[in-house]
């Protein structure tokens, strides 16, 4: 086992276009450690550059306390299961799992011990005489993850490995993959754009976008306080509704206003008012966290809406709305009966509304023009 360090790393293709751009990231040993982002943000490059199959433009890479620029991948210490599988079709399984350990000409004793722990680790004892064509999608991706274990490397480096299984496989692999994680302790870096597998799976999770870094934390804590809006968009599904409006104080209180809502703000800082009596604002509210009633009960800290289109989901339903202002969102309930243009009001806890800072030219519901999150720095930024 052990750490990998990533120092201003960067990676520039011809023209000036950055991938990756001056990445600083520690990833400790022994941690399962995930980059998700949506694609072209520079998550898969960060992982090739680390596994040595892209050259790194600038910066330093270490592998424990060594550094790596200049080694190469297979004097690393790493291996590498691919979101293809990367079998050999004329080998069985049994060679597949070994061939690493065949080209480093290690003892046939040895080779033997290792191919049949990870074998019986993963479930594979019966299927070793098998070629990759008798094989199923998740037996393939299992003979993958066999061959780089039985080289009990210091990293793991997985590249959205569960993109071809279908949904119920995906979730089998998936805790197949964190089982065998906390067995080995192996440090494991793990890239994909499902944030489902990033927050079940990771430790911690990096979010990025346009090759930059945007939020390094727990996967609760990413979910729970993101950094800025693009964080709060990406993690979530149905993702965060955003609303642009004005923050002002009144009674007392802190409230967000526009011509949807008035909501009151129980722990937003009157020193975000900067000394003015109002200014803009974007809160952004999570499905989950809405309670729809009807429109002729209590409004006060609520959205009024009309019904659009429900979508039963078994306890609970998406529920979309149009606001009187022609903008839609949706809420995640407790299953419940709603018809089509029924009048509601969508309440929700002053603690659930996260504040971010517009961007002067931002537009309503872009999810990368917002500044910081306001609740998670407790300042203007």
């Amino acid at each position: 086992m052990a750490s990998v360090t990533l120092e201003g790393i960067s990676k520039i293709y011809p023209g000036d276009v950055y991938a990756v751009r001056d990445l600083d990231l520690e990833i400790h040993n022994g941690e399962f450690l995930v980059l998700v982002g949506p694609s072209g943000c520079g998550k898969s490059t960060t992982l090739r550059m680390i596994a040595g199959l892209e050259a790194i433009s600038e910066g330093t890479l270490k592998i424990g306390d060594r550094v790596v620029n200049d080694v190469h991948p297979r004097d690393r210490d790493i291996a590498m299961v691919f979101q293809n599988y990367a079998l050999y079709p004329h080998m069985t399984v049994e060679q597949n799992m070994s061939f690493a350990l065949r080209m480093r000409k290690s003892p046939k004793s040895e080779i033997k011990e290792r191919v049949a722990w990870a074998a019986d680790l993963l479930g594979l004892q019966d299927l070793l005489k098998r070629k990759p064509k008798a094989l199923s999608g998740g037996q393939r991706q299992r003979v993958a993850l066999g061959r780089a274990i039985v080289r009990k490397p210091a990293v793991f480096l997985f590249d959205e490995p569960l993109s071809n299984l279908d949904a119920k496989l995906r979730v089998e692999t998936r805790a197949e993959i964190k089982r065998l994680h906390r067995q080995l302790n192996t440090t494991t870096i793990y890239v994909t754009h499902d944030q489902e597998e990033a927050m079940t799976l990771g430790d911690r999770v990096v979010v990025m976008c346009d090759g930059l870094k945007r939020q390094s934390d727990s996967p609760l804590e990413t979910y729970q306080r993101p950094a800025d809006s693009f964080v709060a968009s990406f993690l979530g599904m149905p993702p965060m509704n955003f609303f642009e409006g004005t923050l002002e104080q009144a009674d007392g209180h802190l409230w967000f206003a526009n011509e949807d809502a008035r909501l009151r703000l129980d722990d937003a800082p009157v020193e975000w008012l900067n000394g003015e009596s109002r200014r803009p604002i974007v809160a952004g509210i999570r499905p989950e966290s809405f309670e729809i009633t009807n429109a002729d009960g209590e409004t006060a800290s609520a959205v009024a809406a009309t019904v659009l289109v429900t979508e039963p989901l078994g306890s609970t339903m998406d529920v979309y709305l149009e606001t009187k202002s022609g903008r839609r969102i949706v809420c995640r309930v407790a299953a419940a009966h709603l018809e089509e243009g029924q009048s509601v009001a969508a309440h929700v806890a002053p603690q659930a509304i996260h504040l971010f800072e517009p961007n002067q030219s931002g537009a309503a519901g872009s999810p990368t023009r917002y500044g910081r999150s306001l609740r998670a720095q407790g300042e203007l930024v």
